[in-house]
Order: structure tokens, then C-alpha cells, then sequence
């Protein structure tokens, strides 16, 4: 409690010039300050741990108004704000009435040292419960996020996703660092959760970050906290995502998204096993289990010089691929059914069916969305459809992708095919190559090389 920020409101200087003296001694910053009307300013540029506060300010004045005021000046900045009150004898029925209005103590002047001393580690101590409080608070929200998420289970009886399911289960039990494969709408958070479930951290909290979202600027902020007055809107302290992981899971989402000075944060963290909130003199220890998931080829981007290596090697300890949809065809009836009984209970329409033909023109459709794209085409089926039997493929997949196409000759050799399939996917993804390159499973500096290979 040392580093504790002490802030001391008094219009008479011999008070405070004696208050700091001594308070100097046990902690290494105290501000004192005879003006009331400079509170605000520096409530907004300090984070204080406690603020002792004369209840009189003006000469022949004792009403305590001005400690009423001033009192709901410091509240008003920072609700958490933990008031001592500076009173007389007199006056102890008003520092009794404004406790009833929020201040937390109140000392007798003139003070005995050790008893304001031993007030003010009282204050600290409320002080440091009120942030963990509001840390847990902030935790059971990120945890009934994870509760209320649709979808938790990761199904399907394929080969392949069998496989996934014997790597989650020797996985889970250690606290191996994993990545996680595969192209986007293949379900790799659901993966991570999955791990995070069979894992010893399974009762803590899991904390799932898309780092595609996080602009370069908040990314400090947002995934190591900030103090209040770090920045412009920072008004309070807030912990970061690990902090909030602490215990528990952080799954990176979209980790191939970071700029290489990022990379290089986040690899100072994941070797320290600490944070420093944006505007901290501190670090803070945190003890947390890492997954990462990208549609991004990270040995590519190694090799391309735009992923560092030893982040790489961090972040790998185990890797899982999460095969697309088309790979695993016969998950798709239970996937249908699964989304069919989720989307019948959301509209009120239960018990509706996919005809089998229909199930066969999907398991013959590409899905370059993969479970997400089959996941809204059903919901719009349950929606659109005026049968609770679905015997339409229109309802569920574009018509213009059920048909071939007319232009193009069918390939007779590997080289003719991967063109072709290059330029579908083109043409799919209306000629955007950022889009198709992740389609197709790598990066679009690898798709140049392609297209550049078959004259595209």
C-alpha cells in the first residue's frame, strides 16, 4: 500500500503542511491542496486512493455544507472514491450525516499520527475490496457472455471431426499452449471452448478476443487495462483481458491480424506472465491458459517476414486443424437438424424437417462459408419457409451456385483444374482477392503467385 495516491483537502496550510510530513513517511505520493474548487481537476488527473476532506472552508463558517458539496464533487468524479472526513469535535454529528452520503471515515482534529495513519490503512483496505469487487463484477459478466453464447457444442460424427475430439481430450488435461487452423466459419472457437471445458480451468473464466476488431491503438488498452487518466477517456481504472483471464482461458482469435510491434507486446507477455495497465508504474502477474486460432497460413506470414518466429513457436505448443465443411460432408444432416431445433425453438416453429433430397444438394454444395454460412441459411429457411417440411435447395443454398458453369471448359489437367478453381473462387467472391485468398486457405501474396502462374 505503499504506492497509494493520498490526497489532502484543508484551508489551513499548517494542517497540511504537518499531514504530508508525516504521510511521507508511509506512502510515496501525497498531494495537498487548500483550494475545494481545484477537487474536480485533480480528481480527473489523479487516481486516488483516498482523499481526506475538511468539512469548513471558510472562516466562521462550521455548517459542514461546504463537506456536503465538496463531498459530492469527489463522488461525482469517481463513485469509488474512498472520503476520510477532517473534523472538529463539534462537528461530529455532520461527519456522521455525510457518511450516510458516502464518505467512509471520519478523524478528529487535531489528529494523533498513528490514529489517522491506521484510519487511512482502513480506507486502503475498503479501497482495494471495492476495485476487486468490481474486477469479479466485471468477471461474471464475461462469464455469463460465455453462458448465453448459442451453439456450445462442437458436433458432428465424421473421421475427421473424431480426430479433433481425441486431440481435445489430451489437450484439455495439460496447459499446452494451443493453435487452432482452419478457414473462417469452421468453428474453432467453439474448439476452444471445447478445451477450455475439459480442462482443470473449466470452473474460471474463459475470454474469447477477436484481435481483428481491436484498432492498433486500443489494443494495449483493451488487452492489458488501463488506470484512470492514462488517456483522455480513461475515467476509471480498468483491468485488461488477461487480468480478466486470469485463472482461467484467453482465446486470441484472428492472431495473424497483428501489426509485427503488436507481436512483439503480446511476446512480452506470454514469456513475463505479466501486465502493465496502460499509465501503471506496476506489473501485474497473471496466470492464464493461451489459445489462438487464425485462417491465416502464420508460416507463410513467417517466412514473408510479417509474423515473428519466436511468436510463433510461443503460440504452437499443439496445433489443431479444423477441416471446412466440404471435408466433412456427413456432418452436415446433424449440423442441419441441430441448427433446425435451435431456429424452430427461437421462431415458434418446432418440429420442422429438411426433405433427403435436399440434404443430398447440400452435402454436394461447396459451403465456402462453412458452419456459419450453413448456420443462417437454415435460420433463413425456418423463417422463409410456409411448410415444416423444407423441400426447396433454394431456400437453403443460392440457386446460381447449384448451377455449373457455362463458360468455362472442363479442365484435363491438375494445372487446368487449379486454375479453374482459382477462378470460381473469384468469381464468387465478386473478383476481391483478400476475400478469396482466405476462401481458399492462404495468403493473398500466395494467391498472386498463383494467379500470376496461370496468366489470372
Amino acid at each position: 500500500m505503499e504506492n497509494s495516491r493520498i490526497l489532502i483537502v484543508d484551508d489551513d496550510r499548517d494542517i497540511l503542511e504537518t499531514a504530508k510530513m508525516f504521510l511521507k513517511q508511509e506512502f510515496s505520493y501525497v498531494q495537498i491542496e487548500q483550494d475545494p474548487t481545484k477537487i474536480p481537476a485533480l480528481m480527473k488527473m489523479h487516481d486516488f486512493d483516498v482523499v481526506l476532506l475538511d468539512m469548513n472552508f471558510k472562516i466562521g463558517v462550521n455548517d459542514g455544507e461546504e463537506g456536503f458539496y465538496w463531498l459530492s464533487e469527489v463522488l461525482k468524479s469517481d463513485p469509488q472514491a474512498v472520503v476520510i472526513l477532517i473534523t472538529a469535535y463539534g462537528e461530529v454529528d455532520l461527519a456522521v450525516k455525510a457518511m450516510k452520503q458516502g464518505a467512509t471515515d471520519f478523524v478528529l482534529k487535531p489528529w494523533k499520527n498513528q490514529k489517522l495513519l491506521g484510519t487511512i490503512m482502513s480506507a486502503l483496505r475498503l479501497r482495494e475490496s471495492r476495485k476487486e469487487v468490481e474486477k469479479l463484477k466485471v468477471t461474471q459478466e464475461k462469464l455469463n457472455d460465455v453462458n448465453d453464447q448459442p451453439f456450445m457444442d462442437f458436433i458432428g460424427g465424421s473421421p475427421a471431426i473424431k480426430r479433433i475430439h481425441e486431440l481435445i481430450d489430451r489437450v484439455a488435461a495439460t496447459d499446452a499452449d494451443v493453435l487452432i487452423l482452419g478457414e473462417n466459419g469452421t468453428g474453432k472457437e467453439l474448439v476452444a471452448r471445447a478445451i477450455h471445458r475439459n480442462s482443470q480451468r473449466k470452473n474460471k473464466v474463459f475470454i474469447s478476443v477477436d484481435l481483428g476488431a481491436i484498432t492498433e491503438t486500443l489494443f494495449e488498452s483493451e488487452l492489458f487495462g488501463h488506470v484512470k487518466g492514462a488517456f483522455t477517456d480513461a475515467k476509471q481504472d480498468k483491468p485488461g483481458r488477461f487480468e480478466l483471464a486470469n485463472g482461467g482461458t484467453i482465446f486470441l482469435d484472428e492472431i495473424g491480424n497483428l501489426s509485427m510491434s503488436l507481436q512483439s507486446k503480446l511476446l512480452t507477455v506470454l514469456q513475463n506472465r505479466k501486465v502493465q495497465r496502460v499509465g501503471a508504474t506496476q506489473e501485474t502477474p497473471v496466470n492464464f491458459r493461451l489459445i489462438c486460432a487464425t485462417n491465416m497460413s502464420l508460416n507463410d506470414m513467417v517466412y514473408e517476414k510479417k509474423f515473428r518466429q519466436d511468436l510463433l513457436y510461443r503460440i504452437n505448443t499443439v496445433e489443431i486443424r479444423v477441416p471446412p465443411l466440404r471435408e466433412r460432408q456427413d456432418d452436415i444432416p446433424l449440423l442441419a437438424d441441430h441448427f433446425l431445433t435451435v431456429y424452430g425453438r427461437k421462431y415458434k416453429r418446432p418440429g420442422m424437417k429438411i426433405e433427403k433430397g435436399v440434404i443430398q444438394k447440400m452435402k454436394k454444395y461447396f459451403w465456402p462459408g462453412n458452419i456459419r454460412e450453413l448456420q443462417h441459411a437454415v435460420e433463413r429457411a425456418v423463417i422463409l419457409s410456409e411448410e415444416k417440411i423444407i423441400d426447396s435447395a433454394e431456400l437453403l443454398i443460392n440457386p446460381n451456385s447449384l448451377k455449373p458453369k457455362q463458360d468455362v471448359q472442363h479442365p484435363r489437367t491438375l494445372e487446368e483444374m487449379e486454375k479453374l478453381f482459382i477462378l470460381q473462387s473469384l468469381d464468387d467472391n465478386d473478383g476481391n482477392v483478400s476475400q478469396t485468398a482466405v476462401a481458399l486457405g492462404m495468403t493473398r501474396t500466395a494467391l498472386y503467385r498463383r494467379m500470376k502462374k496461370h496468366g489470372i
